[in-house]
């Protein structure tokens, strides 16, 4: 398959283009070193520094790799997907079994870790809660990560609370869709208050394996209690 000149600009996106069809569509196979930067270049009609920024691009999407000396070699077929996207196309309960194990931990660190501040802030959550949308609303699911996301802020681990931000458009889709099919504020509008005063008040204990428990009991049934 002939790679063919490339038209102008933007010349790096569609020298890119072309690489990785070469790739993707079996033309280099895993292990094959490619050709030179001005083979490349010449085969495309662009300048090395194209070359160079394509392979770079290509790299970052972990379908070759330099080596020192060597050249650079086909390592994957397939782009990795960035941690986004994974999660967009993940299925609801795979997330929300990661989810446990993100927030039960940051559970247990905001009762060691949280400040007078984090309690008002948790507090002022709940409160928001207490008082958001109607029936199966949306504005209640809003309400509700909010407050597990002021949870996780008080844990002062920064990596927990990107992995969750990661989260939440996922989680917020399965959650409105198990209101949305169950009705279960229609019948219950305090539902999971309980479970989440008595997580406010295991953090303001500083009791950290309280908290821990509690938020793993209510993420296996997130609107009970």
């Amino acid at each position: 398959m002939a790679l063919g000149p490339v038209r102008p600009s933007p010349l790096v996106e569609q020298a890119a283009a072309r690489l990785r069809a070469q790739i993707t569509g079996g033309a280099w196979t895993v292990g094959t070193r490619l050709p030179g930067e001005t083979t490349l270049a010449k085969e495309l009609g662009v300048g090395r520094s194209t070359v160079r920024e394509a392979l770079r691009a290509l790299a970052g999407a972990g379908l070759v790799r330099p080596r020192q000396g060597s050249g650079v070699f086909v390592i994957a077929t397939e782009a990795a997907q960035d941690w986004p996207t994974r999660l967009r196309r993940a299925a609801v309960t795979d997330v929300y079994e990661v989810r446990m194990a993100v927030e039960v931990h940051a559970a247990r660190l905001a009762a060691e870790r949280r400040t007078a501040e984090d309690m008002t802030a948790i507090e002022e959550a709940l409160a928001g809660r207490r008082a958001a949308g109607d029936a199966d609303d949306p504005a209640f699911v809003d309400a509700d990560i909010a407050f597990h996301a002021a949870v996780v802020a008080a844990a002062h681990n920064p990596v927990l609370a990107d992995l969750f931000t990661e989260f939440t458009p996922v989680l917020r889709e399965g959650l409105i869709e198990l209101l949305t099919l169950t009705g279960l504020r229609t019948t219950d509008p305090d539902t999971g208050d309980r479970a989440h005063e008595a997580l406010v008040r295991a953090v303001a204990a500083g009791d950290a394996e309280a908290a821990a428990d509690i938020l793993r009991a209510e993420l296996t049934d997130p609107f009970a209690g």
